[in-house]
């Protein structure tokens, strides 16, 4: 057969044999019987495909089985977070009360110990205040009734000195055979009182030994040290040797006394003490 012939062929084939298949039976018939080996059969193929389709079914059941799983998972992790977030930040919550009561209290505490210290020192600068306006006027009085004391004093302790010394001079004179004389030198170093200044002393003079007596009103350990100082500036400039020192007072502080006595000088206070000068016969004998 000639290809030209056969090509022919085939294309009626494939034109008429639809029809004939869905009207002839038997030619329906021989072509699947023909065919059954390479096509599978209806019911082999539709039992596969629903056994295909339930797989995937299950599958898909399972997929959603697993993925509603994981999803509850999920959920359950995110409602714990959820419910740990909610009770971290109630405790934050609770917590930045806490903090913010502490500061007020703190604050209050502040506010208040900052009141109490400005009412403290408004006292002590009122106190302060009334102080020196109680100073001022003690010194205002001090001075105005020390300004008249002061110099009545003064001219008494003046006076009383001079006449005590004029009159233990004469004493001392006519009863003893020595004489009595006032020293006077400028300390131009200082010696004394620190400064250049004049320096007095009262000297009891027997055939060449030399007592040097300190006669005042009254007498402190102040008076007790410048005599000491008198002391060592007279023997310093004079280059003499001092048989006794003597202070004659009225009135000689106990400290002085004993800080005169410790030093060994003689202290001569009452009446009774005075008439006591009547060895210096024979201590300076």
């Amino acid at each position: 057969m000639q290809a030209q012939n056969l090509e022919e062929l085939k294309r009626l084939v494939l034109k008429v044999l639809p029809d004939i298949i869905r009207e002839d039976p038997i030619i329906r018939a021989y072509i699947k019987d023909l065919l059954k080996d390479s096509f599978a059969d209806k019911e082999k193929t539709e039992d596969r495909i629903e056994k295909l389709y339930a797989e995937l079914v299950r599958m898909r059941e399972e997929s959603e089985r697993r993925w509603e799983e994981y999803r509850q998972e999920r959920e359950r992790e995110r409602q714990e977070s959820e419910r740990r977030w909610q009770e971290q930040q109630r405790r934050w919550e609770e917590q930045q009360k806490k903090w913010e009561e502490e500061q007020r209290r703190w604050e209050e505490y502040r506010q208040e110990r900052e009141r109490i210290w400005a009412e403290l020192e408004r006292q002590r600068e009122e106190s302060e205040r009334r102080w020196q306006e109680y100073m001022a006027e003690l010194k205002r009085l001090h001075r105005k009734y020390d300004s008249t004391i002061g110099a009545l004093g003064a001219r008494w302790g003046l006076y009383s000195e001079e006449s005590f010394r004029n009159a233990l001079k004469g004493i001392l004179e006519e009863s003893f055979p020595v004489k009595v004389e006032r020293y006077l030198n400028y300390d131009r170093e200082g010696i004394v009182f620190g400064r250049p200044d004049q320096v007095e002393l009262d000297l009891i003079i027997r055939d060449g030994e030399i007592i040097v007596a300190e006669i005042k009103s009254s007498v402190s350990k102040g008076d007790v040290y410048v005599f000491l100082k008198k002391l060592e500036f007279y023997k310093k400039h004079e280059g003499v040797d001092v048989k006794r020192a003597i202070i004659i007072s009225p009135m000689v502080d106990p400290k002085a006394k004993k800080f005169a006595q410790e030093s060994g000088i003689e202290v001569y206070s009452y009446a009774d003490d005075v008439e006591g000068l009547d060895n210096l016969e024979n201590t300076t004998q």
